[in-house]
Order: structure tokens, then C-alpha cells, then sequence
């Protein structure tokens, strides 16, 4: 399985450098998120953020170079955003290879910049399974819990849904494909892997089922994406396949701007019930955007 042509990875010693992009905010439409101009600049955005999950698809075709196909099966990529992009902007993905516990279980220390070198996110890729010194896994050990939460009052660490169902529409997951920065052939072509592959993004969305039962803020607001982990446990994820996702609450934490929740989601296949993926979302809801913040 190869990227398009259009793909090259380059090496900077022991640097994998993947080519210069400018990722589409394929969101911008949606009025009222922080995707949208207006609704972005009002919370002090330069204007409607690309989506977190977005900046994911940069990254597969420097797994695939550091650690082959096995990526898509058992491998993982552990992302903290810092800096937000706007539509078009350029953004360049990088990778390099760190040192590894076990010869099973291989690292890489992941980043990817913006113009003039900014961090726009950092993290860690692994292959071979779970990684429990992952970047969001040691994140969390740190967490400072929640002082005073008013969009997330009702939550609590440890709240738990389970056999959520899950399939990814091709209905819906085909038009993300025509912005995709770096396409696959496994996201067309179902006889690579079985079925057809879904490009991380939607992967994601596959995950992301167990927010709507799991949470239920109060009032009014505006969430966005700040840290996302990705890790395949019988990967892929396929597209027009049954599966069942289950989630849990694993922090609540706030700052000055955010109040924030870490929330672990596993996914299963329907029917025999083998764990294919486990996630770590960040998810941080803007103060600026409730009016219980007023």
C-alpha cells in the first residue's frame, strides 16, 4: 500500500519529513462552531480552526515509512494541539524514530510546524500495541483536577457508556475524501485490507459516537479538539462495518479560558467483539462561548 505519487517523504538525517500542505477547513460552513469565521473570531481565533482530526491525515504516509503496513493493524499516533490553523494554511508533518521498551513495541516522536517553524501539534507514533508512556497517556498523569465547572457540572470522572453502535457511512465518509491531503490507496481499494479502509479523520468519528449519551453539557457552547489518540488494537477501522464503541470519563480539568474533559472510547467489532481501536480525546469547551460565563 503507497501514498499518491504526489507523496514524497524526505530524510533530514534522522529526520522523515513529509511535503508542505495546506489542509482545508472543511467545517467552515458550520455556523456556530469554531470552525466558522464569524463564531471564531468572536472567541479571539484568527478565524474558523481546521479540525484537529484534520491534521491526522498528514501523518499515515510517514507510518507507513518508518513502520509499514503493520501501522494500520497495531499502531498508534498520540497528538497535543498547540497552535490553531486557519483554512489554507500551510502546515509540514514530521517524524523520527526514538527509543523503544521492547523490540515489539516501536516509538517515533511525532510534530508537525507551521510557517516560521511553529509547533502546531506534538506527540508520539508507535507500532506493536498499546503504548502506555504514549504523549497523551503521560499528559494525563498531570492533570490538574476540575475547580469550578459550569458546562460540565454534571460529569464525573469514571462515568461510563457501553455498546454504542457504530458505522462509518460511505454516504458520509466519500466527500471527506475529496480534501484529503494525503490519500491512500486503502481508502478506495477494499482489496488491500478486506474491506475498505477509513482515512483517520473519519476513524475518529467512528470513536466519537460515545460523546452524545456520555455528555451532556449545560447550555450553549463552543468545543473544540485539544489532544486526540489514536491507537489500533486489530485495526483498521473499516468503512460500512458494524462495530459498538464503549466510553469512559478519565479526567475533568478547567483553565482560565476552557473547561476540559479527557474521555477514553474503545471500538468492537459487532458481532465477534474484538477490540480494532482505542481513543483518547481532549475535548476543550470555550468559557467564552456559555452564557454561564458571563
Amino acid at each position: 500500500m503507497t501514498a499518491t505519487q504526489a507523496f514524497a517523504v524526505e530524510m533530514h538525517g534522522e529526520v522523515l519529513a513529509g511535503p508542505v500542505r495546506r489542509p482545508h477547513n472543511a467545517f467552515q460552513s458550520a455556523k456556530g462552531s469554531i470552525h466558522d469565521d464569524a463564531t471564531a473570531n468572536k472567541l479571539g481565533f484568527r478565524g474558523g480552526t481546521v479540525a484537529g482530526n484534520v491534521h491526522f491525515e498528514q501523518f499515515p504516509p510517514l507510518m507507513e515509512a518508518l513502520f509499514g503496513e503493520a501501522w494500520h493493524r497495531t499502531g498508534g499516533l498520540s497528538l497535543y494541539f498547540l497552535h490553531a490553523t486557519i483554512d489554507g494554511e500551510p502546515v509540514q508533518a514530521f517524524a523520527r524514530r526514538i527509543a523503544s521498551p521492547t523490540p515489539t513495541l516501536q516509538r517515533a516522536e511525532v510534530w508537525m510546524e507551521g510557517e516560521s517553524g511553529v509547533r502546531i501539534c506534538e506527540g508520539t507514533a508507535n507500532v506493536g500495541g498499546d503504548d502506555s508512556d504514549s504523549a497523551l497517556k503521560t499528559r494525563l498523569k498531570s492533570v490538574r483536577p476540575a475547580t469550578d465547572l459550569r458546562m460540565l457540572a454534571d460529569r464525573r470522572v469514571g462515568d461510563t457508556v457501553s455498546a454504542i453502535p457504530s458505522r462509518l457511512r460511505r454516504s458520509e465518509t466519500d466527500p471527506r475524501l475529496e480534501g484529503i491531503t494525503e490519500p491512500l490507496a486503502a481508502y478506495q481499494d477494499a482489496s488491500i485490507f478486506g474491506e475498505r479502509v477509513a482515512a483517520p479523520s473519519v476513524a475518529i468519528d467512528a470513536l466519537r459516537v460515545v460523546e452524545q449519551p456520555m455528555f451532556k453539557p449545560r447550555g450553549p457552547y463552543v468545543g473544540m479538539f485539544g489532544a486526540i489518540e489514536l491507537q489500533f488494537l486489530g485495526g483498521p477501522i473499516f468503512v460500512e462495518h458494524d462495530y459498538v464503541a464503549d466510553g469512559k470519563i478519565l479526567a475533568l480539568s478547567d483553565s482560565p479560558k476552557t473547561e476540559m474533559t479527557w474521555y477514553e472510547s474503545t471500538l468492537k467489532d459487532a458481532k465477534g467483539g474484538q477490540a480494532v481501536a482505542r481513543m483518547i480525546l481532549l475535548s476543550r469547551l470555550l468559557k467564552g462561548s456559555s452564557p454561564l460565563w458571563d
